[in-house]
């Protein structure tokens, strides 16, 4: 293996470890949002069952601050929903790093379908 190919490889290596990491992280502090979420819905006598509120992103730290349920559950929630985003922007990343525009292409194509998504359920009505 060529010199050149071997430090493709272990530069490939390297970001698939960030990645993990990355993955790895992210699912811990949601999993650590959400249970002090349900903790606190216990301690308040909430039920899990009786619907929730809706996500306000301009309260959500003040919701934090004063250690009200449903701002965990959102920021957990949103830290799920993150997860596989961040994913694909790190390999973004990486696949400039390398000089791969096809897969950069790809990756890039998955974020605009992804904002899209977004971008349409935010001003869509119900």
């Amino acid at each position: 293996m060529s010199d050149a190919r071997a430090a493709t490889a272990a530069r490939a290596l390297a970001a698939e470890r960030l990645i993990g990491r990355l993955l790895i992280a992210v699912t811990y502090v949601s999993v650590g949002l959400l249970a002090i979420g349900v903790v606190l819905m216990i301690a308040d006598s909430i039920s899990p069952t009786s619907g929730g509120p809706p996500l306000d992103l301009a309260t959500l730290g003040a919701q934090l601050v004063a250690l009200e349920p449903a701002a965990f559950l959102w920021l957990g929630m949103l830290a799920v929903i993150a997860a596989p985003i961040g994913r694909v922007i790190v390999a973004a990343v990486a696949y400039a790093r390398e000089s791969d525009w096809l897969m950069l292409g790809v990756s890039i194509a998955i974020l605009v379908v992804i904002a899209v998504g977004i971008i349409s359920s935010l001003t869509v009505t119900a």
